[in-house]
């Protein structure tokens, strides 16, 4: 199986979609619809952790569902940094905290049948509240008004489940990367 052709459909500063042309296992041509990433050097997603155990969500609303979303920050990689360092910046420009902590946890497509997407995933373990010459060097995005949600990990799935029964929607992958942060969980 190979890719025989990718084809430009549209393009804007931050996604471009796209007709492959691929040739299937039994030689059969056939196409595909894409979106990709562009002007960007991957996604990050953060799962902030106090010292007190306590989760640190974010509420936001997504105009592509025309509600809430409840996530973990999260953003691009499209100011030539580290992933790390996009990771530090998006935790205090999304919720004004600050870990010197931060590991990685996991790498992964986000929808593999749709775009190229690939999110790195860290745990910011002991977050605090970020010292006010970091806030002003990474204020928040001036296009998103977000809510920090802390909720204490043993309350979490309680806490997210009457969130969804508000109203608000929940990204599924917060449900995997809470198990996956387990382990940094006291």
């Amino acid at each position: 199986m190979k890719i025989l052709k990718k084809e430009i459909v549209w393009q804007g500063k931050y996604l471009r979609v796209v007709l492959l042309s691929y040739e299937d296992n039994q030689g059969k041509i056939r196409q595909w619809e894409a979106v990709e990433r562009v002007n960007c050097k991957g996604i990050v997603v953060v799962i902030p952790v106090t010292q007190n155990n306590e989760i640190v969500f974010i509420r936001q609303f997504r105009p592509v569902l025309g509600g809430f979303v409840v996530e973990f920050p999260a953003g691009l990689n499209d100011r030539k940094e580290s992933l790390i360092e996009v990771a530090k910046r998006e935790l205090i420009e999304e919720t004004g905290l600050f870990s010197d902590e931060i590991v990685f946890l996991a790498e992964g497509p986000v929808s593999s049948g749709l775009s190229t997407e690939v999110l790195t995933v860290f745990i910011a373990k002991n977050v605090k509240e970020a010292p006010e010459e970091l806030k002003k060097i990474y204020p928040p995005d001036e296009s998103e008004n977000i809510e920090v949600l802390k909720i204490s990990f043993n309350q979490a799935l309680e806490k997210l489940n009457e969130l969804r029964a508000q109203g608000n929607y929940l990204d599924l992958k917060i449900f995997g990367f809470l198990e996956l942060a387990k382990k940094f969980i006291n």
